[in-house]
């Protein structure tokens, strides 16, 4: 109904404009809210963007006024005599006591003087009384300064010595010659220790080198070892390229072989032969030429009978008129049409009933019944075949996806497998023990423990080693204690000295092992380390990955169980309509030839009905000498006839047994052919497969060798490390060595030379010279030291009244310093504080953000601004272009064309509802039907075969094979149609009878199989006959036949609609299977001299 289409537009037109202008309406105020939003956000960076120029100006601003303070501040500080260090406080103290300091020096000033002038008058007389006291020793006082000049060399000596190499303390000089002697004594004993120290030294030297040189040659043999493996490394994968190029030149060949084969063009050929193999076999089979001849001979013999019958009947008539033979004529042609119409009728009456449901129609409405109904079955078929190809799409897409995603889940097992493999090698190989991959992060947490232990083992030890010599330096130079500063005694030094000598020569063993074993520690730590990144890939590959993509594939799965269902359903239903179209094709044909033959029956009525009525004959009629002679020549020639087709049929059998032979041969040289290239396209996968596996092994030499060369590299820099510390620490140690025995052997003479002036001073002592200056000695010696007291005492208040006296004059420049200190502090505190405040002016300009931000913001939300409202205009002329037409409609609804519309609308729709409802019930129980009848195939299938199974384990005598069973397919896709073939079973291999059976097993499958339909399918009609069962069976397969037979009778003697009929030539069959508890009697079947049968009754006893 065009009206209501048109004003049911017309409508939806108005409603999708209304509600697309309510929808415009509800868009516009969204789009004011936004404006305004969008206006707000400007507002607020517009404010935000004057803040930040104004704390940007106050930046410049302060930054300028801290700039000339700095230049201020550095210019005052350049300025400054000198920096003060009194704190502001004391320097204002200062300035404002100044008066009262300068009055309080003055005074001092003047004690000072006051006292200078006493020191003078009193070095005055004991200038005095040295100069007589030097007048009256005169000549004695000559060798007594000679004395005391060897005296005062030998006492500096000591001192020198004692004070250079730090023998301990002194007493005040000079010494006596017993104290000298004494200390000359510690000065050997010091010697003596300093050659033991010397020796100890230089063991400890060569025990250090010692030490480290075995930790280089360690880490030496380390990097060898690992570099040979690299090279091993190196080597497999030269090994491995090589094996490539070999497995790459073989799968060339092989490959080069295979392309000279068309392996698509040989299957084609090859399943052709077979086909036409089967099909001749079958069509030798079917032709059955022997009883097809034997047939043709029997009507040959019939057509000589006849014909001796003709030549009788020829002899009896005269003639006969022209009339009677157009009568005969039209009457045979009348026949021959009943005839040809009947018998296609009667082939094709089971047909046409199927194709409609049932009923046969009339013969003159048969033709329109068939052309109906193939009709509708095309327009169905073709429906069904359009959505069919979809579902395969569907199918074969999903299909895809789920190549693609087993192909990506076996990339990513493989990747995981090969992880895990890396992974667990290196992971053994590191930790010597087997343990579980899942355990790498508490191993690796537990390597990263022992590496921080030992290397604060290492850092503990190490730095108590580096304290032995600052320690042993300490005591030397200060002789105290270095940790509590208590003195030491001599003895004790030396003792203290060779405990920290002894204790650095006995840390530097556990130096090395504890080198050694931090360096393992952090070897296994860095191997273990590196490993980290690919445990974590293996674990989200497990744990993310994998278990992502098989869930994906599940689901793909899933869907394509539906997909493939939906279209197995879809396919078995076209099948099905297929195959009724088709058989409604078959029968167009027929049903033309049936219209046609009734159009002729039509018109050989009249005709007929006008001779027989100038005959007068009505029926009766009378063959003319002609007639018979015309069927003699028939006859005649058809025993001719039939005589060249007996021949010709002799000659068709020798040609296809031939032609069969022939393709037999073709087809078995096809499929050695086949073979070859099936082994050669093995050999090339094969080849394809090898390379994969060794470029998996060359990637993964690969990634050894890369591991192995990250980890050589830290070992080699450690290795060179190691060797300029050897060399570093064997020059350094060498300098200490030649030091220290320099300081030996200077030592050495110096005691040398000491040991000369003692002698020098025994020998002035043994003279007796000491007693006759004794006293001069004193009195000089106590004058001298008096004078030297005064003079001290005079330099002491000289320098006190010169540095009172400066510091009087200084003071003005004192003031100046001070007040120069004070100002330079004070713009020091207020650069400071310019400093402290631009900082805090900058962090405020980092919380709001820069200028380009906030810029580039106000930008973008001004272009916000702009798209809004030109999205708000294009609303609103979009709204008033919807309300017009919405008026437009609406004056449009109004006419009268559009009234009722909905009413007459529904009423067709009603009708169109019922119909489709109506359909698909039909279409639901069709389908239920369809799904029934294939379960009970199934059922009736499995039946079967059981029953099959049992009669052949029953009945067969031999032992290559278990059992035999009907294996059903669906032709192509269809559910109605199944193509059946005999597997024969022996253990759990399973292969086809066709073509691999001998004869006898082939007729007893036939037999077994026959048994088996009868018991399952003949429930009301068991009638079940077997002609020659016994051929090409042997003696033990023939009576296990019989036996079964006899088991069958002996089941089914109960039975009302059970029989049994069996036509054979062997009599030893004949009596195993024909006992009187089953029957009375058998028939014997002869032929006589005219080859008639003859059938004769013998009781089974005789």
């Amino acid at each position: 109904m065009p009206n209501r289409s048109y004003s049911s537009l017309l409508r939806d037109n108005i409603a999708q404009d209304q509600e697309k202008a309510e929808f415009l309406k509800t868009q516009i105020k969204e789009l004011e809210r936004d404006i305004q939003g969008v206006e707000g956000k400007i507002l607020h960076t517009e404010t935000t963007l004057k803040e930040s120029r104004k704390l940007q100006d106050q930046i410049s601003t302060t930054t300028t006024a801290r700039s000339t303070l700095f230049k201020l501040q550095q210019t005052q500080y350049a300025a400054l005599a000198e920096e003060n260090e009194d704190t502001d406080e004391e320097l204002k103290e200062w300035q404002t006591k100044f008066e009262e300091r300068i009055a309080i020096l003055e005074t001092k000033i003047s004690k000072l003087e006051r006292e200078m002038n006493d020191e003078e008058t009193k070095s005055s007389l004991l200038s005095q009384t040295i100069n007589d006291s030097t007048r009256e020793i005169g000549k004695l006082q000559a060798e007594a300064d000679a004395h005391m000049a060897v005296r005062q060399e030998r006492d500096s000596t000591i001192q020198s010595i004692f004070t250079k190499h730090n023998l301990g303390s002194l007493p005040d000089a000079p010494f006596s010659n017993e104290v000298a002697f004494n200390l000359s004594n510690r000065i050997k004993t010091r010697l003596f220790d300093l050659e033991k120290d010397l020796q100890d030294k230089k063991k400890s030297n060569d025990m250090e080198l010692k030490l480290l040189w075995e930790h280089y040659v360690a880490l030496n043999s380390r990097c060898s070892e690992i570099e040979g493996q690299k090279q091993a490394k190196i080597a497999s994968k030269a090994g491995i390229v090589k094996r490539m190029k070999e497995k790459e030149n073989e799968r060339d060949l092989a490959e080069h072989e295979l392309s000279s084969l068309n392996l698509s063009h040989i299957d084609e050929r090859e399943k052709n032969l077979q086909v036409e193999v089967e099909r001749k076999t079958l069509a030798l089979g079917e032709r059955d030429y022997e009883s097809t001849i034997s047939q043709k001979r029997t009507e040959i013999f019939s057509l000589e009978q006849r014909i001796k019958a003709l030549y009788r009947e020829k002899d009896v008539l005269a003639s006969d008129s022209e009339d009677r033979v157009k009568l005969d004529l039209k009457k045979e042609e009348m026949e021959s049409c009943k005839r040809k119409e009947k018998k296609i009728m009667d082939e094709y009456k089971d047909r046409i009933r199927a194709v409609l449901k049932g009923r046969v129609p009339s013969n003159k409405d048969l033709k329109k019944e068939i052309a109906h109904a193939l009709g509708s079955l095309k327009k169905e078929y073709d429906d069904l075949n359009s959505k069919t190809l979809e579902a395969e799409k569907d199918v074969k897409l999903v299909q895809m996806k789920i190549q693609d995603t087993k192909s990506h889940l076996s990339k990513l097992q493989k990747d995981m497998d090969a992880k895990r493999r890396f992974l667990e090698s290196k992971f053994h190989s590191l930790i010597l023990m087997s343990s579980d991959i899942e355990s790498f992060p508490q191993v690796l947490l537990e390597a990263l423990e022992k590496r921080d232990v030992q290397k604060s083992k290492y850092n503990i030890a190490d730095g108590m080693r580096q304290m032995f010599d600052p320690f042993e330096r300490v005591a030397r130079a200060h002789h105290i204690c270095p940790c509590c500063e208590r003195p030491f005694s001599p003895e004790e030094e030396d003792e203290f000295v060779k405990k920290q000598r002894v204790k650095s020569a006995s840390s530097a063993e556990h130096m090395k092992l504890l080198a050694i074993e931090s360096s393992n520690a952090d070897a296994h730590f860095q191997q273990l380390d590196k490993l980290r990144m690919i445990y974590e890939e293996y674990i989200k590959l497990g744990k993310e990955t994998i278990p992502l993509a098989e869930k994906s594939l599940e689901e793909l799965m899933e869907d394509l169980k539906q997909k493939t269902q939906a279209f197995d359903d879809l396919v078995g239903v076209l099948a099905h309509v297929k195959a009724e179209k088709d058989s409604v094709e078959v029968l167009a044909q027929p049903v033309e030839t049936v219209d046609r033959l009734l159009q002729e029956m039509d018109n050989l009525k009249p005709q007929i009905e006008e001779l027989e009525y100038k005959l007068d004959s009505r029926g009766q009629g009378v063959k003319s000498v002609e007639e018979i002679q015309l069927q003699l020549n028939a006859l005649q020639s058809k025993r001719d006839s039939l005589n060249s087709e007996v021949e010709n049929l002799r000659e068709e059998q020798r040609f296809l047994s031939d032609d069969l032979s022939n393709m037999q041969m073709r087809w078995h040289a096809l499929r050695e052919e086949k073979l070859k290239a099936s082994s050669i396209l093995h050999k090339v996968k094969k080849a394809d497969e090898d390379l994969a596996l060794l470029a998996e092994e060359k990637a993964q030499v690969d990634f050894d060798g890369k591991h192995l060369a990250e980890a050589l590299v830290p070992l080699l820099k450690e290795k060179e490390k190691l060797q300029q510390e050897h060399t570093d620490l064997k020059l350094k140690l060498e300098l200490e060595y030649d030091e220290q025995a320099e300081k030996k052997r200077i030592f050495q003479q110096e005691i040398e030379m000491l040991l000369s002036l003692n002698t020098r001073i025994k020998e002035y002592l043994n003279s007796k010279k000491v007693e006759r200056l004794k006293d001069l000695q004193e009195k000089h010696s106590l004058a001298e030291s008096q004078l030297q007291k005064c003079e001290s005492m005079k330099r002491e208040i000289s320098a006190e009244l010169n540095k009172s006296k400066e510091l009087l004059r200084n003071q003005d420049q004192l003031k100046r310093n001070i007040d120069d200190n004070l100002n330079y502090r004070k713009t020091k505190a207020e650069v400071d504080e310019l400093t402290h405040e631009i900082e805090s002016l900058e962090e405020k300009v980092l919380s709001i953000g820069s200028m380009s931000t906030i810029e580039a913001e106000l930008k973008r939300h001004m272009q916000e601004k702009e798209r809004l409202l030109s999205e708000l205009n294009r609303c609103h002329g979009t709204l008033s272009v919807y309300q017009s037409n919405i008026s437009k409609n609406k004056l449009e609804l109004k006419q009268a064309q559009y009234n009722d519309i909905d009413k007459r609308y529904f009423n067709q729709l009603v009708q169109l509802k019922t119909t489709e409802m109506a359909n698909k019930d039909l279409d639901r129980y069709y389908n239920a039907l369809d799904k029934a009848l294939m379960r009970f195939h199934t059922m009736k299938m499995e039946e079967i075969n059981k029953i099959i199974r049992e009669l052949w384990q029953q009945t067969y005598r031999g032992q290559d094979i278990d059992y035999i069973s009907i294996h059903s397919d669906s032709e192509g896709a269809g559910t109605r149609s199944y193509s059946y073939k005999v597997l024969m079973q022996t253990g759990d291999a399973e292969l086809e009878m066709r073509g691999r059976c001998s004869a006898g097993q082939k007729v007893l499958a036939s037999l077994i199989i026959r048994l088996a339909l009868a018991e399952t399918f003949c429930l009301n009609c068991g009638i079940l006959a077997l002609d020659e069962p016994t051929t090409n069976l042997d003696g033990p397969n023939a009576e296990s036949l019989a036996a079964a037979l006899l088991r069958i009778m002996e089941d089914r003697k109960g039975q009302e609609n059970f029989q049994l009929i069996v036509i054979t030539h062997d009599e030893r069959f004949a009596q195993l299977i024909g006992q009187r508890q089953h029957a009375e009697r058998y028939y014997r079947v002869t032929k006589d001299e005219h080859q008639h049968s003859i059938i004769e009754a013998q009781e089974i006893f005789d």
